[in-house]
């Protein structure tokens, strides 16, 4: 398969950026030792939301994932008598295999903000059609069959990047799923961990100065880690899902290139505010299998020598892509690159000066696999 890789080194101070069900740091056994964790979801979700905050993509472009779909319609068919347009959007998403409790979808729907609309559009020239008989839920939906295929026709993944590259699954259309192009590592330290404990209190500013207590004490739990991320875009399946736009399929890897590598999950950040960029970020395109470079780290890293954690995981890093490349061979046209600012010596890998060099060198690499020279 064609595919983009990236390999992140990132060193990040006391925090708590994605927590378990207890309010912990998630974390994970790895080489027999406790790590620390970042979940493939949270970083995924990181990324959408940077595509929705940052310029990367027009809002064409993205999609959404929602249970609140009749309202998201409603509000484009604001112009309609609510009744008679609620019924329709019923009509019309029970047609789909969409069932409601309480006005929400039953499960979120991850849907191209180009379906939502074109969907609207539909329902609107189909107001009559869609308004013949009360809606009977998603088993009993009656409609008139060229209606329900053309319904089902506009689920096709509205070229929306991020739904290309994360997918999606319908429970009860798998038929109208998107395969994911994008693939995420659950994020894991290059060391072992053990979990701290912030005791603290706050004080009540209008206590009399005879009361020293605190208004309020509590603990929450953190760890600092140096972090091994990886992720990997098959670019042909990405292709695919953006029905054969190969200059959009461009655009949307190195949005995610950038997306991934500058974005974490932002739990607790009002606490520790531990925004630490990449120390180190690599790039692998070609054709051939994706290859997660984990295994550097299944000994866990120690201090030693006087450098960083962060400088020691690169040399692992690098170690193993090497061992790698020697016995199982480099990818079809590789190219690769990285920034480094680590005081470790990198060898084997071209090395630019920022991220946007680097996308930069990306972007020829991805022109060269997937257009002019696929």
């Amino acid at each position: 398969m064609k595919l983009l890789e990236v390999h992140v080194i990132q060193t990040v101070a006391p925090s708590n950026l994605n927590r378990d069900d207890t309010g912990s740091p998630k974390d994970a056994l790895f080489g027999g030792y406790r790590r620390a964790r970042i979940s493939s979801q949270a970083q995924k979700r990181a990324v959408r939301v940077a595509f929705r905050d940052w310029p990367l993509l027009s809002a064409e472009e993205r999609a959404v994932r929602t249970r609140r779909l009749l309202d998201a319609l409603l509000e484009k068919l604001s112009d309609i008598p609510q009744e008679q347009a609620r019924l329709a959007v019923e009509n019309a998403l029970n047609t789909l295999g969409f069932g409601f409790k309480e006005g929400r979808t039953e499960y979120l729907l991850f849907l191209g903000n180009r379906e939502l609309t074109r969907l609207a559009g539909l329902i609107r020239d189909n107001l009559e059609k869609l308004n013949a008989g009360p809606a009977k839920g998603k088993k009993s939906a009656e409609v008139d069959p060229e209606l329900k295929r053309s319904l089902e026709r506009i689920l096709d993944g509205g070229k929306a990047v991020d739904l290309a590259l994360f997918g999606r699954m319908l429970a009860d259309r798998p038929e109208l799923g998107v395969d994911a192009a994008a693939q995420v590592a659950h994020a894991l330290s290059t060391h072992k961990v053990d979990r701290e404990f912030d005791f603290y209190t706050a004080v009540d500013d209008l206590n009399p100065k005879e009361d020293t207590g605190a208004g309020m004490m509590g603990d929450v739990e953190f760890y600092s880690a140096t972090m091994y991320r990886y992720a990997v875009v098959n670019l042909d399946q990405l292709v695919t899902n953006l029905q054969g736009d190969v200059d959009l399929s461009i655009k949307g890897a190195l949005a995610f290139l950038e997306a991934f590598a500058l974005t974490l999950p932002s739990g607790k950040q009002n606490s520790f505010a531990a925004y630490n960029p990449p120390l180190f970020l690599a790039c692998r395109a070609g054709e051939g299998l994706p290859r997660n470079l984990a295994t550097a780290f299944e000994r866990p890293l120690w201090p030693q020598d006087g450098k960083s954690l962060s400088a020691l995981s690169v040399e692992a890093l690098v170690r193993e892509w090497d061992k790698f490349d020697r016995a199982y061979g480099s990818l079809e046209k590789e190219r690769k690159g990285a920034v480094n600012l680590t005081e470790t010596e990198v060898k084997g890998i071209p090395l630019v000066d920022g991220l946007e060099s680097l996308k930069q060198e990306v972007e020829k690499a991805l022109r060269e696999l997937l257009a002019l020279g696929g």
